[in-house]
Order: C-alpha cells, then sequence, then structure tokens
C-alpha cells in the first residue's frame, strides 16, 4: 500500500487540501497505487522569497504524488503504463460529477487498457528468487488478472476524453485539466518506489555490480546511463515534462540486510561494520546487493519545473536530493529531496492563449499546454468497484492469514461444531 503525510513548519499557510487515488494492482485494487495531495501555500509569513511574487498573502499550488509501480526488471512496459493511469485516474475531484451530462455512461467495468505491450509472463531467471519476495510473485498473479479484467474497450464512446478533445468546450477541457495532476497553475513533484531497474532481465551469475568505491572500474556512476526510467523519460514515454536533478548517490534497491556475526564477514561494508562507522549517529548496517536483482535506482523524487513562460523567473532549486542510509526493515534505501519552490501564483502560472503556446515549442511540449494522456472520465466509478474489492479481499487475509484471524476462525468452527451437537442431543 502507498501512503502520503504532508508535514508543514506553519499550518496555518497551508489551505484548500484536496486529496486524490487511483489503483492499478490487481482488478484495480491499491496494492500498487498512488496518492495525492494539492494544497494552497499562502505567504502569511511575507518570507521573501526573490521569485517577485512573494508578497504577503500571495497564494500558490503544491500538487504531492506518492507511488509505488510494478515490480520486475522485465515489467518496464508496466511501469510505464502505471503512469499513465496515474495521468489518466489520479484526479482530485471526479470529472463526470463537475460536468454533468457531458459524458457517456461506462459502458465496461473494465478500465481501459493503457499497457500498451507489456508483457504477460517473465522470462527465464538467471537466478531464482527467495521464497520472501510476495510483492514480485503478486505482480505477476496481477498480469495474469489483467489479461481477463482489462480487455481493450470496444467502441470510441467508451474511452476517456482528451481535455483537448474537440467535441468539448474550451471551459470543459480547463476543468478537466484542473483536476488532473498537470493542472496548469500548480507545481507537481511525483515520489517513490518507482522501480525502474538498469536492465529488463535478472543478472546472470557473477555479473558485475556497482561499486561505493570511487577507484573501482564499476562505481556506481558507470551503471547510471543503464536506467530505465531516465532512458523513458527522456524519449517522452513516461514522467512527461518532468525533471529530476542529479543523481550522486548508489543504487537503492535490493539490499540483502546480515545479521551481524559471522555473517559480517559476507557484508559488502565489513569495514565500516567492524570499524562502528555511523552514519547520522546510527551504527552502519551489515548488508550485500542481492545476487538475483540488479542493484538500481528505484526509489526516486521528479518534480515539474517552471514553464517556459516564466523563464525569466528563478526556477526550482535543488538544495539536496540524496539516498538514506540501509535501515535493517527494508530492502530499499529511502531518497529525499529538498528543494526551494519560487512562490508563483495561479495567474502567473497560467499557460498562454493556445495559439500563443502553438508558436512556442518548448510550451507546446509542456504537458500543462498538452496533457500526454486523456483524462479518463470512468476512473473514479472503478475505483469505488475497486474498493469494495479491497475490503473483500482484505478481511479474507485477515481471517487466513493472521493470528488474530485464525482465533476468529476457531472461535466460528467451535460454535457450529457446539450449536450441532447441541441441535442433535436435543
Amino acid at each position: 500500500m502507498t501512503a502520503i503525510l504532508l508535514f508543514a513548519k506553519d499550518p496555518a499557510a497551508v489551505q484548500g487540501i484536496e486529496e486524490a487515488e487511483c489503483g492499478f494492482g490487481a482488478a484495480g485494487m491499491g496494492n500498487k497505487g498512488a496518492v495525492g495531495l494539492r494544497v494552497t501555500w499562502a505567504n502569511t509569513a511575507g518570507v521573501d522569497d526573490s521569485s517577485d511574487s512573494g508578497e504577503l498573502g500571495k497564494p500558490t499550488e503544491l500538487t504531492f504524488v506518492a507511488t509505488h509501480l510494478a515490480a520486475m526488471e522485465w515489467n518496464l512496459q508496466k511501469r510505464n503504463s502505471n503512469w499513465r493511469t496515474i495521468v489518466s485516474g489520479l484526479t482530485f475531484a471526479n470529472p463526470k460529477a463537475l460536468l454533468p451530462g457531458v459524458f457517456p455512461a461506462n459502458q465496461s467495468a473494465a478500465p481501459p487498457d493503457m499497457s500498451g505491450n507489456g508483457d504477460k509472463h517473465a522470462p527465464a531467471a538467471a537466478n531464482s528468487a527467495d521464497s520472501s519476495e510476495l510483492e514480485e510473485e503478486i505482480d505477476d498473479v496481477e498480469e495474469a488478472m489483467a489479461a481477463d479484467t482489462h480487455p481493450l474497450l470496444e467502441t470510441q464512446q467508451q474511452q476517456p476524453l482528451h481535455p483537448n478533445h474537440p467535441d468539448l468546450a474550451p471551459e470543459d477541457c480547463a476543468t478537466l485539466q484542473d483536476v488532473s495532476i498537470f493542472k496548469a497553475t500548480s507545481h507537481l513533484f511525483v515520489a517513490g518506489d518507482l522501480n525502474y531497474r538498469i536492465s529488463s532481465s535478472t543478472p546472470p551469475p557473477l555479473a558485475p555490480f556497482p561499486s561505493f568505491d570511487p577507484e573501482s572500474e564499476n562505481y556506481y556512476p558507470v551503471f547510471l546511463p543503464r536506467d530505465q526510467l531516465t532512458q523513458e523519460r527522456l524519449a517522452g514515454r513516461a514522467f512527461h515534462g518532468m525533471s529530476e536533478a542529479p543523481i550522486r548517490f548508489g543504487p537503492t534497491y535490493k539490499y540483502n540486510v546480515l545479521c551481524g556475526g559471522a555473517d559480517v564477514d559476507k557484508a559488502t561494508n565489513a569495514d565500516a561494520v567492524r570499524r562502528g562507522d555511523q552514519v547520522n549517529g546510527v551504527t552502519e548496517v551489515p548488508w550485500k546487493f542481492a545476487p538475483h536483482r540488479w542493484p538500481g535506482w528505484c526509489d526516486r523524487v521528479l518534480y515539474l519545473d517552471l514553464p517556459s513562460w516564466l523563464s525569466g523567473r528563478a526556477s526550482i532549486t535543488v538544495l539536496a536530493y540524496d539516498a538514506m542510509p540501509v535501515v535493517r526493515t527494508s530492502d530499499h534505501r529511502a531518497v529525499f529531496l529538498r528543494a526551494l519552490v519560487p512562490v508563483v501564483g495561479p495567474e502567473a502560472m497560467r499557460p498562454p492563449p493556445l495559439q500563443v503556446a502553438e508558436a512556442d515549442a518548448a510550451a507546446k511540449m509542456d504537458p500543462r499546454v498538452t496533457p500526454p494522456i486523456p483524462v479518463d472520465v470512468h476512473a473514479w466509478e472503478r475505483r469505488a468497484a475497486a474498493r469494495n474489492r479491497e475490503i473483500i479481499v482484505g478481511w479474507s487475509a485477515f481471517l487466513w492469514s493472521t493470528r488474530e484471524g485464525a482465533v476468529v476462525l476457531a472461535t466460528l468452527v467451535a460454535l457450529g461444531v457446539g450449536s450441532w451437537w447441541l441441535w442433535s442431543v436435543w
């Protein structure tokens, strides 16, 4: 599951909090999915931000998205599909409720197939995964279910309409765009376990892995050109128009955390562990990369910088972009971004008229001007149906996979047997 938390030094400055969610796990459920928060920040303290727009009370819109995309090396197309689902279905209001009578009824309970040519089966692995990797096994189940539950819609009327669809009035187009993540007047940040790898197959035996030693021929920057996310983003197939600060940290996945003792000798950071080195006051955890997964930069933070029509203004300034130390409770390293965001009001952020934007190549390619993916106007209906499935699956999992559930089942069985016995003897 994916969650998002918002912390503010000055809570009074945060106004108009909106939330959104979408699922792209099995049958549209949220075991894989995305959540979003949109807020309006007002400069109530009168902070000077050097952006020419920092006057007291000036509002600035901020959109934050946290997501967990499909796992496994070979699921590149599925990860891109997950991104398209976020763009189309992560809306901060129900489009059909905002524009009643504009869109046709949903003729199919299944979501549109956004996957392109996603793989249905994994290629032969060089090394088998360990049995504890439940998340990755679930992904295989999801793909099998998707083959039946995500058919292509049969008619054009069932397809979601694009915000710039010719049959829509301009004001309706603007309404759709305003509830999407690419709202023209908002800053946008996307973070999470995006799961992009450095290969589409598992590593062969004795494959060279990234090293943290600057003197090594396998020093981790050598592997960065193989990063799938950067390749897909620059090719315009995912995270359209978004930027990322330079990566100056090692892979964030997949770490085998070792117990200590004799295992320390097997650790990649054995010398640091023996010396008792600390990171931010915490003793280093012994670790080594899992041999059956390519180490990769799965965990990322991206942002949508100021648009070209504000090129004279300051852009987003990244102060820090780094990975946290290895911890005992995860096979990932968390990442963080610290940035200065110019305080620019909605009117200044609003795109120029379409005819002006058409003449500006950079503006025309901006997702705030030309949204890259249609808005799925039926996503809210399908999300409501998926929530019902989540309740059923959740209670089933509780009963069959937890100690408390076992107690409930045992109690029900005992009551049933006892009732039958009483009925039979009377």
